[in-house]
């Protein structure tokens, strides 16, 4: 077996993005002090942050807008934020500068492996993961972000008391998630209409689209039994 055999199936494909020069410039000058570099060794959270709060991880932010929405909102949580793609992470780091977040971290690295590097067993207080790419062919589906393995990774993560949020505008990837958390022995779905988003998730501009042209969104809320 070659070392391309032994390969995980990513998520993602990491594609050369085209950096914008703010977007660049935000990556030289904020990066030293708002990301954390990846590191096989667990977090020390008091460390990390200013202030002790809840930890919220959130997988793949895309540009950053909706993270740095309920960052600002939610000033009593800490976030840690992953993502592959140095566009969003310049953008986001311009973001935090803007306004001196300091409740909100970013790490661009695999989230896979920072889940089981970096994050402490039982120490988060939620997991976001919004718009997830649903690779919708069926050869591509093994590149799914939300599958069994993953559920089993986040339960090992998650606090009893923490929750996981999944919004998806893919009804085949969402009823997919659902049937997964429905078999599970871990894992209940909260009693809610899924169509109806929650008011703690800004709209998003790319949501917004969808909506206008008769798309319907899913947020997935389910907790630890």
């Amino acid at each position: 077996m070659t070392d391309l055999d032994k390969r995980p199936v990513r998520s993602y494909i990491l594609r050369q993005g085209r950096l914008t020069k703010y977007q660049e410039s935000g990556i030289k000058k904020f990066a030293p002090k708002y990301t954390i570099p990846f590191q096989k060794m667990p977090l020390n959270f008091d460390q990390v942050f200013h202030k002790k709060n809840k930890i919220i991880l959130e997988i793949g932010f895309g540009m950053g807008d909706t993270t740095f929405k309920m960052a600002q909102e939610m000033p009593d949580s800490n976030f840690l934020a992953v993502e592959v793609h140095s566009p969003g992470v310049g953008s986001l780091l311009n973001k935090i500068n803007l306004s001196q977040l300091e409740n909100l971290k970013i790490i661009q690295h695999d989230a896979i492996e920072v889940m089981n590097e970096m994050i402490p067993n039982k120490s988060l207080d939620g997991i976001h993961i919004f718009f997830p790419d649903p690779w919708p062919k069926k050869k591509h589906h093994k590149r799914r972000l939300l599958k069994n393995s993953f559920l089993k990774l986040m339960e090992i993560k998650l606090s009893q008391s923490g929750y996981i949020h999944i919004a998806t505008d893919w009804e085949a990837y969402a009823l997919e998630i659902i049937t997964l958390v429905g078999e599970s022995k871990s894992y209940k779905m909260s009693k809610r209409d899924l169509n109806k988003k929650p008011q703690s998730r800004p709209l998003t501009k790319y949501e917004n689209r969808g909506l206008r042209l008769g798309h319907q969104v899913w947020d997935i809320i389910i907790t630890l039994r």
